[in-house]
């Protein structure tokens, strides 16, 4: 009897034994296919993250080197009398509290350049144009656009409304073979509650994809021209103390780098974004 309670006894911790096992190799194994997908995640960041600073050491050096060219537009040299005479006319509907502030005639061409621009833009979807906001230097385009032409709040999915600026965008990048744009989602600092994201990292990363996919698949921008990254809500343009703050904050902003030639053929684009045929004397 005793002899049979013992090997009972002993049957019982081996099983006990083989589960503990298997529960332990399954465990490992997810353990092991976690950190694989961990390395793989990191990896992807790291050449997302080195793209972006190369983009950014590209923007660098082209203002370095248009800061030279620039040198010969202030002689007047660089521009034709038809660059001059679109620039003049162009400068009639701006601002004057923003032509007051163009001290030099490279103020004066880019806020030319970015009146047309915006001007373009903004007639592309009947929006209104406070919701577009463009900043150059150095020939470097920087464009904010509210997500509100090109999200719903929470979403990643593009606005239909949207396109007809998208075209016009793509018409532009397309014009110049050598011509690179990065596109960058940005938040404000909201919690995320109700959403398919994480937070907003994820979804600023998502917005910046989506418009870099429908760029390319939609409009035919090489996905080599492109570069897509997520800001989430560290580089806000104002503080995010106030609901219209935030709303300023919330934004995709796409840097274009052109060449001096294609910014001028942007100033004698006359408001017309697609630029495909305009030729510079």
């Amino acid at each position: 009897m005793t002899k049979q309670i013992i090997l009972i006894g002993a049957a019982a911790l081996m099983a006990t034994s083989c589960v503990s096992k298997k529960k332990y190799v399954e465990m490992e194994t997810k353990y092991q296919e976690t950190l694989a997908a961990k390395d793989n995640c990191e990896y992807k960041m790291t050449q997302v993250q080195q793209k972006v600073d190369d983009y950014y050491a590209k923007i660098n050096s082209l203002r370095a080197e248009n800061e030279t060219k620039l040198q010969y537009v202030e002689g007047v040299t660089a521009l034709s009398n038809k660059s001059l005479a679109s620039m003049r006319e162009t400068l009639k509907d701006v601002d004057p509290a923003k032509l007051a502030g163009a001290k030099t005639l490279e103020d004066s061409l880019n806020l030319a350049v970015s009146h047309n621009l915006k001007k373009g833009l903004a007639d592309s979807t009947g929006s209104d144009a406070d919701d577009i906001d463009i900043s150059i230097d150095k020939t470097v385009v920087m464009i904010n656009i509210s997500d509100k032409l090109l999200f719903q709040p929470g979403s990643a999915d593009v606005s239909r409304k949207a396109y007809p600026l998208l075209e016009r965008l793509a018409n532009v990048i397309n014009s110049e073979p050598a011509m690179e744009v990065m596109i960058e989602g940005h938040t404000d600092d909201t919690k995320i509650r109700k959403s398919n994201f994480k937070d907003n990292w994820e979804l600023s990363v998502e917005r910046a994809t989506a418009i870099v996919r429908l760029l390319e698949k939609q409009y035919n921008v090489d996905g080599k021209k492109m570069i897509a990254s997520g800001r989430s809500s560290y580089n806000p343009i104002v503080e995010n103390d106030s609901w219209e703050n935030r709303a300023i904050n919330r934004r995709t902003r796409i840097v274009i780098l052109p060449n001096l030639d294609k910014f001028l053929a942007m100033l004698e684009s006359q408001g017309e974004i697609d630029i495909q045929e305009t030729t510079i004397d």
